[in-house]
């Protein structure tokens, strides 16, 4: 979910519940209880020093080679934030937000954390739940049979269509933590949750003078953006102890 400027999200701190009410009786109050966090902006900068030489030199396309570095360099860092950021001068991540689903002892994952895992998550939130893991773990993943003897991986027949556990989509980052002691390697949830705040359009800017004793031109590219799991119950995670 992408939203532009500085917002206060709502959050719900608890939850109310209905209640059996006699005929012409009062239907007693149980409000939800809602708490505010804000979301605001982070700013993200890269710099590229290039010889007038080769600035002037027709032969290379500088323009997309510049467009398509800033947005490989800018792209990554922001993906390594929204996934595992600390809040800490950048954004807050999903994976250190979300809640704690199953809690296991080693770092064999078995059939059965899985399914533990997935029911977890409240039956609202499977509808667009994904799983967000690693290369690795994915690969452990992938030898784990159920007890019909049966891999419970199911590849993708349809191309663009992802592979799918226990029928829900299953995506990589290399961000992910490692399937390790002490780690979170697995997250399931909704990631609609997880609201991204682009403050501004990403800056460009020319500096024709700073490095012009070197021969240098120098290309400054920035951005401010925030992000930040609003609903942390949306998203569970399989941890490691």
């Amino acid at each position: 979910h992408t939203i532009t400027g500085y917002r206060k999200g709502p959050v719900v701190a608890s939850k109310g519940t209905a209640s059996w009410v006699d005929e012409e009786g009062t239907i007693p109050e149980s409000d939800d209880a809602f708490s505010q966090v804000s979301i605001g902006a982070y700013k993200l900068g890269t710099a590229i020093r290039v010889s007038e030489g080769l600035l002037n030199d027709s032969v290379f396309d500088l323009e997309s080679y510049l467009a398509g570095e800033f947005a490989r360099r800018i792209g990554t860092k922001e993906e390594e934030a929204f996934l595992t950021g600390d809040g800490k001068n950048k954004p807050t991540g999903v994976f250190p937000s979300a809640e704690v689903g199953v809690t296991v002892t080693t770092a064999s994952i078995t059939f059965d954390d899985v399914i533990d895992l997935y029911h977890s998550l409240r039956i609202p939130y499977r509808r667009k739940a994904v799983w967000l893991l690693n290369d690795d773990t994915i690969k452990a993943l992938r030898k784990i049979k159920d007890n019909n003897g049966n891999y419970i991986w199911q590849p993708s027949v349809t191309a663009g269509t992802p592979d799918t556990i226990l029928n829900r989509p299953c995506y990589s980052t290399s961000f992910a933590p490692e399937l390790a002691a002490g780690n979170r390697p697995v997250l399931f949830g909704d990631f609609s949750y997880y609201w991204i705040a682009d403050r501004e359009a990403r800056s460009f800017k020319r500096l024709n003078e700073l490095y012009a004793a070197n021969g240098q031109i120098g290309f400054l590219a920035s951005q401010r953006v925030d992000g930040m799991l609003m609903l942390p119950e949306a998203v569970k995670a399989l941890d490691v102890k």
